[in-house]
């Protein structure tokens, strides 16, 4: 017999017949804009974070997904900014924190989550939803290294936070390529970002997915950072431009 915290759970009745979207990318890539784009264009994402002293427009996301994702990387040994080495492992207590959020959306067909932790820990989510979509952002490493750096200098060099975009970017691109999900990189253009937001929105059926002009979230005034053009090196450049040859077959699939 398996041990208590390894016993597959039954999918939550809840689940049954919804469709759960997820938005996956490391932090500081251009998740919250996704998911408030996303919002916009009709995903229910519950009660959220819609404004935060380092986030003027909210990170949108759940206090208690974030909290109960933290607990299980610290209790595999690490952290948002330290990824475990160790598989993740989902207790009952988690898969019960976990099992309550998906019942408080029994009443909406069509809701989402986003948590830049859900990349370290999302074979729990596809055990509880089998049918589990997805979308991915991501964005130039240095312009993520930077905005790390600058937030949180007690934390990151920017080697070090080049190495955290580089562990959560191969969960991307890897997942990419599992599951075919969209993926959009987030570029200072924001009507090229509109663009390409809203074309996702519709692949994802979702109801209020019209003209890109309509929407109104992205704040050009709140991106900080900028590329400066310098060359990437090593796997960093190759994951870079692994995700940005998958997220242009993105966009030819949908101009087609």
């Amino acid at each position: 017999m398996q041990p208590p915290d390894q016993t597959p759970a039954p999918q939550p009745p809840a689940a049954a017949g919804q469709r759960v979207i997820a938005i996956l990318g490391m932090h500081r890539s251009g998740t919250s804009l996704l998911a408030g784009t996303l919002q916009e264009c009709g995903l229910d994402l519950g009660d959220v974070i819609t404004s935060s002293p380092a986030n003027e427009k909210g990170n949108r996301e759940s206090w208690a997904l974030m909290a109960l994702h933290e607990d299980l990387l610290r209790k595999a040994g690490g952290s948002w900014n330290q990824p475990p080495g160790q598989p993740i492992v989902w207790g009952r207590l988690h898969r019960g924190i976990r099992d309550a959020y998906i019942a408080s959306f029994a009443d909406s067909p069509l809701w989402g989550f986003k948590d830049p932790r859900s990349l370290l820990v999302l074979e729990g989510w596809l055990e509880a939803v089998p049918g589990l979509e997805t979308i991915g952002i991501f964005r130039h490493p240095q312009e993520v290294a930077n905005s790390l750096q600058e937030r949180s200098p007690w934390l990151f060099t920017i080697e070090t936070a080049l190495d955290l975009w580089l562990a959560y970017n191969r969960r991307l691109l890897a997942w990419q390529e599992e599951s075919g999900c969209s993926l959009l990189e987030y570029l200072p253009d924001a009507a090229a970002f509109n663009r390409d937001a809203m074309a996702a929105a519709r692949r994802l059926s979702l109801p209020l997915a019209g003209d890109p002009a309509g929407l109104t979230f992205h704040d050009p005034r709140l991106r900080h950072q900028l590329a400066d053009g310098s060359p990437l090196a090593g796997e960093v450049a190759e994951v870079y431009e692994a995700l940005r040859s998958r997220a242009a077959a993105t966009r030819s699939q949908a101009d087609r």
